[in-house]
């Protein structure tokens, strides 16, 4: 089902669009739909692993979790941000976490890739926990503020048609409380 959201959301923004998910203190890569746009960003492939925080899905999944979680991803993850990610240091994304929330998306404003933007928005499970994240990246050039906006909005709609996907199966695969006579 995600796989469908991909495919709506590369052809009506015309570029790139990714599904991630989170293991442990990270976010996987599980898929990459190309749009039609010629200039295409291949920010991340398929296997891809960045620490949570890191491009747009990753920072969605990062900024969906509490406080203290969040702190606890920050710390786990230190060693790995100032040596790979210099970017990325626990202080900048704070303030991404907390700019995601205010706005109700991620945005990664060329901090992996320069000139290489992405906007993302959590998947939640049926507890409100993030399952997994949709983004969408494209040349900066493509992403002003008014665009980020109107993708955020199409994330958020593909998101939700998953969210009521999965908790339609959720509900479909417990079995029924029928009183026992």
């Amino acid at each position: 089902m995600s796989l469908r959201s991909l495919g709506r959301l590369s052809q009506e923004t015309g570029d790139t669009a990714f599904l991630s998910v989170p293991r442990g203190v990270y976010s996987i890569c599980v898929h990459r739909e190309e749009g039609p746009y010629p200039i295409r960003v291949h920010a991340l492939h398929a296997g891809d692993r960045h620490p949570l925080g890191v491009g747009a899905g990753s920072l969605a999944l990062l900024s969906a979790l509490p406080d203290q979680e969040v702190e606890e991803v920050l710390a786990a993850n230190a060693d790995v941000l100032a040596e790979k990610y210099p970017n990325h240091p626990p202080s900048v994304l704070r303030s991404l976490v907390e700019e995601t929330r205010v706005n109700g998306y991620a945005l990664n404003p060329g901090l992996l890739l320069p000139s290489s933007w992405g906007v993302g928005v959590p998947i939640r499970g049926v507890d409100g926990r993030p399952i997994g994240a949709l983004s969408i990246a494209a040349i900066e050039s493509r992403l002003s503020e008014a665009r980020q906006r109107e993708i955020a909005s199409l994330l958020k709609k593909e998101a939700t048609w998953i969210e009521m996907r999965l908790s339609e199966v959720g509900t479909a695969d417990r079995p029924s409380r029928k009183k026992a006579r």
